[in-house]
């Protein structure tokens, strides 16, 4: 989908073990002249990743988001969502608890996206409430769901990419 970018701002909410971090240092050119800036937080600790900077913090905690905000010293170009909560086996609930993560993440993006920005956060399959899918639709120029090829076959993890963020005020 092309959002990451050499000197863009990404933000990484889930970030544990770091594979989206890394991928969004390598590809902003993070911790390099003229690159860009990645933030990263999980409430399970990693190993540091070089060029980005990594808050181990529960995201749902209030003081969270203005932690980002001050690591991040500007807008965002990229919100990235990994965020999971630990699975209990009950399909219904596990949906609504990953809902409940993807809403408190797109507020979080709604606050600190550049116009143009891009939101990508995993769901389930069966994809996102509709309530919620209607919000990011106003939200964003292009939305779409993508399983990618890394993700096990038999996995219902799937991811919402929007683009072109067109702010708050629509």
């Amino acid at each position: 989908f092309h959002f990451l970018a050499a000197g863009g701002r990404v933000v990484d909410l889930g970030a544990a073990p770091g594979g989206w971090t890394q991928v969004a240092v390598e590809r902003t050119r993070a911790g390099h002249s003229g690159g860009g800036r990645v933030v990263s937080i999980d409430v399970t600790e990693f190993d540091p990743v070089a060029g980005a900077i990594v808050l181990h913090h529960d995201f749902l905690d209030a003081e969270a988001p203005t932690a980002l905000r001050d690591a991040l010293a500007g807008t965002a170009d990229v919100v990235l969502s990994d965020m999971a909560a630990p699975a209990t086996g009950h399909a219904a609930t596990d949906h609504l608890r990953v809902i409940g993560l993807v809403e408190a993440a797109l507020a979080f993006a709604a606050e600190v996206l550049a116009p143009g920005g891009a939101f990508v956060a995993k769901v389930l399959q069966g994809g996102t409430e509709q309530a919620l899918l209607a919000r990011i639709k106003r939200l964003f120029a292009t939305v779409k769901h993508a399983k990618p090829p890394s993700s096990r076959s038999g996995s219902a993890e799937m991811y919402v990419v929007a683009q072109g963020f067109r702010g708050t005020t629509k």
